[in-house]
């Protein structure tokens, strides 16, 4: 895990985190696979969010990990 890919997000997130039930939406537009419960379930934590992902889409955790971190920098308010 490269800490700068992490650090340079990581701001990112806490707003993803923050603000879960207006991200929501856009995590369920993003990866469609995920119910209503998952949605519920992953509540703003980004582990929870590549652990669904891998197991609806049955891909590994890197790229699970890869997608969310893809998505997360077309959220960044710059």
């Amino acid at each position: 895990m490269a800490p700068s890919a992490y650090a340079a997000s990581s701001g990112t997130w806490d707003q993803v985190e923050g603000n879960w039930n207006q991200f929501a939406g856009k995590v369920k537009q993003r990866w469609g696979k995920l119910t209503d419960d998952d949605v519920t379930v992953i509540n703003g934590k980004r582990q929870e969010l590549v652990g669904k992902i891998q197991e609806r889409y049955g891909v590994a955790k890197k790229e699970a990990e890869k997608q969310v971190d893809e998505w997360e920098k077309t959220q960044a308010v710059r």
